[in-house]
């Protein structure tokens, strides 16, 4: 238990961009909410969904956006200037310590600096000088610096026009947001390394939780022996690199599955869908008690995002000693390990990912990836692991 100088135990407020598909940020809420079991959980809005399901149990606290019509399912992108207005009408005067969860909704800035006025921005009630803010950054907006998105909705010239003035605004907002913040969590150096470059902060990297609940290996399969199948759990979303992966099943025949709901707008959903051969089967949302099966038969897991931020997903792969087909970029960099944990493919191009793919056969039919070895190295990011660094990070900043 977090006690002040008083020995009073801490109250904790744990602040999350939304509610919807349950993904890697969800994995990190729920390890939060594991810590702090009492804490509420505040959220510009939820959706029914994975996400919602897994905490629905808990006390959740919604903006005044969640009653505004179609705003949790449709209009939340394309009002996304209203997210000053959703943090400011929450009260976090009560508590000691706020912790947010913080990516795509500019979940963080509502400790207000005296004399910082956020440009006349409205705020929550000014917390005191005894209250702190800690934000845990998935990543800043990928949307607002450059980085690919789950939708493309740049290719329309009204749209381009709109975001152009709007993003402009949620620059200022999101950089003068981050100076009120009193500490900065980074779930990767990658991340890290954009806290430092468009905020002008400093951060603490603690990786985030990897689990899969008791993860056992399947009884009957020998070191390298694995089902003839490859992998891709991911919401399905443009700018995770599933088309690529797809059109690589249809031309080499291969065995691939993909664990994933669509995300946002479908229309991603239904291109791949369409593109599919028969040897390509989408399963949809996936318990982790199934997931586990998944991934332990699997042959290999395709990591195709660009610009990870972290990526859960295939450090869960390799927890249940399965080997990664990634991208060379992003936080893969610091989870796969070439030769031994996976192999990379270095340019993001269809040819290099095809080249990579008959380089992990290869070496896979010469037995070089170790399934008790690829699992060691994946137990570096477990929940207990993330649950120690995030409690010792408070009580040393809170005290």
């Amino acid at each position: 238990m977090i006690s002040s100088n008083s020995q009073r135990p801490l109250k904790v407020a744990l602040v999350h961009d939304y509610l919807g598909e349950f993904g890697g940020a969800e994995r990190v809420l729920e390890a939060l909410c594991e810590i702090w079991p009492d804490a509420p959980i505040y959220t510009a809005f939820y959706r029914e969904g994975s996400a919602y399901e897994r905490f629905k149990d808990r006390k959740i606290v919604t903006s005044w956006a969640q009653k505004v019509p179609f705003f949790p399912t449709k209009l939340h992108s394309p009002l996304r200037f209203l997210a000053p207005w959703i943090w400011g009408s929450f009260d976090f005067s009560g508590y000691d310590v706020v912790i947010s969860s913080a990516s795509w909704y500019i979940t963080k800035g509502f400790k207000q600096d005296k004399g910082r006025s956020l440009r006349g921005l409205p705020q929550g009630p000014t917390l005191s000088g005894k209250q702190i803010e800690i934000c845990y950054c998935h990543t800043p907006p990928r949307y607002l610096y450059g980085y690919p998105t789950s939708v493309n909705w740049r290719k329309y010239w009204p749209v381009r026009a709109y975001a152009l003035l709007v993003n402009h605004f949620m620059r200022v907002y999101d950089y003068e947001a981050a100076q009120r913040v009193d500490w900065f969590v980074a779930n990767s150096k990658e991340v890290q390394a954009r806290i430092r470059k468009f905020y002008r902060r400093d951060s603490v990297v603690i990786y985030p939780p990897v689990d899969l609940g008791k993860v056992e290996s399947r009884k009957g399969k020998g070191e390298n022996t694995a089902e003839e199948y490859y992998l891709v759990v991911s919401r399905i979303v443009g700018g995770k690199g599933l088309s690529m992966v797809v059109d690589l099943a249809n031309k080499l025949g291969f065995k691939l599955k993909i664990v994933g709901a669509p995300a946002g707008y479908a229309r991603e959903f239904d291109k791949l869908k369409k593109s599919a051969e028969g040897n390509v089967e989408f399963l949809g949302y996936v318990p982790d008690e199934e997931l586990v099966g998944l991934y332990s038969g699997a042959k290999a897991f395709f990591a195709m995002a660009h610009d990870e931020d972290f990526g859960i997903t295939p450090v869960e792969a390799m927890l249940c000693g399965t080997p990664v087909i990634a991208y060379r970029g992003g936080g893969y960099l610091e989870t796969v390990v070439e030769g031994k944990t996976g192999v990379f493919f270095n340019t993001y191009k269809a040819g290099s990912l095809a080249l990579a793919f008959n380089h992990f056969n290869e070496l896979f039919e010469k037995g070089t990836f170790k399934k008790a070895a690829i699992k060691r190295h994946a137990d570096k990011f477990s929940k207990d692991r993330f649950k120690k660094e995030m409690l010792e990070f408070v009580q040393k900043h809170a005290a």
